[in-house]
């Protein structure tokens, strides 16, 4: 009997299906100090003790994309192994900080399943939730992903298409429970732009490019313990070339988008994302965010901008999006809609 295991193929799954993912990680000053490496990120309350203790906090959290790589990370074995692309994001919410040292486990349900028409693939819709050592849910998102047949001529799994939110409502955006923006320094955060300061269809150009290297993007997806193939094997894809993971791209233009939306401090959620188009080593990113909605929250001290941020091939006009046919641009490698807590 073989020990081995090829991973879940699109026939495999089945709606209602539950994994509780193996692999608990603890998260460790190490994986900050590496994630700052791997990313330009300069966001203060994740960077200083100082800045995150004047803000409330009892020092400084994980970065909340590195916790939601790291819950991502643990789904992959059995949701995406055999993919062929992770497709897009929706009802993403961070519900907690993480702090080093804290351990994340995840769990996923099957949601959604639909076979494409070529019969060789299909798409798996999953919501999946983080949880920390102490039992509290720190995350949860629903993703969808193409994932190949193991036999092309195996029958389709019942079709079903999640009905999912078009955004995360603002009031059920969570503050963390002792953020306070009443002592915040704009000085120390590098900008004097706060919610009251951006304009519901303002663009911003985020300026800055970063050129991605396969060793650093294939350490990245290591140090998440991402093993979907298409990272890491250059048989994997038809064309030899190893894929850039999406949440890579995520955290690039998340980075770059300081010059700009320093003080957009915290992810509160991830209203939908699309991966536009595969990004390859040797290409640079660029970021543009639009602001595409302001709300207030229950602290009259904490505001919030629903902004889209996209990433690009090389630099682009701001708005720059999608060609007369509605499709995006081949220079788009992310569109990603999020909430952000800002000081106001």
């Amino acid at each position: 009997m073989s020990k081995t295991n090829a991973g879940h193929f699109f026939e495999d799954y089945r709606l209602g299906q539950v994994f509780d993912h193996a692999t608990p990680r603890t998260l460790t000053d190490g994986d900050r100090a590496l994630y700052t490496g791997l990313y330009p990120t300069r966001f203060a309350l994740y960077c200083a003790d100082s800045f995150a203790r004047a803000c409330g906090l009892p020092r400084s959290p994980v970065e909340d994309l590195a916790v939601f790589h790291a819950v991502f990370g643990k789904t992959v074995p059995d949701i995406s192994l055999n993919a062929v692309a992770n497709l897009g994001y929706a009802e993403g919410r961070f519900l907690s900080p993480v702090y080093p040292g804290e351990t994340l486990s995840a769990r996923s349900e099957v949601i959604g399943l639909k076979q494409n028409s070529s019969g060789k693939t299909g798409i798996v819709w999953v919501r999946t939730s983080g949880h920390a050592d102490d039992g509290r849910t720190v995350l949860e998102y629903c993703r969808w992903v193409m994932v190949r047949k193991r036999d092309p001529l195996a029958p389709a799994p019942e079709t079903r298409v999640p009905t999912l939110a078009e955004a995360v409502p603002a009031p059920g955006l969570v503050v963390p429970e002792r953020l306070s923006f009443g002592a915040y320094s704009d000085v120390l955060a590098g900008a004097p732009h706060r919610w009251g300061d951006y304009d519901v269809g303002e663009l911003i150009d985020h300026v800055d490019g970063v050129t991605v290297e396969d060793a650093e993007h294939m350490i990245a997806t290591r140090l998440w313990q991402n093993t979907a193939r298409v990272h890491f094997d250059t048989g994997a894809r038809d064309d030899g070339r190893r894929l850039v993971y999406g949440g890579h791209v995520i955290s690039l233009a998340r980075a770059l988008s300081f010059n700009g939306l320093a003080n957009a401090q915290i992810v509160a959620a991830i209203n939908a994302g699309a991966h536009a188009n595969p990004c390859f080593a040797g290409e640079t990113v660029h970021a543009w965010s639009e602001v595409l909605d302001k709300a207030e929250t229950r602290r009259a001290d904490v505001g919030a901008l629903r902004l889209r941020l996209v990433a690009t091939r090389g630099p682009a006009a701001p708005g720059d999006l999608r060609g007369e046919d509605g499709r995006y641009r081949d220079h788009v490698l992310l569109d990603l809609d999020l909430w952000a807590l800002v000081p106001t």
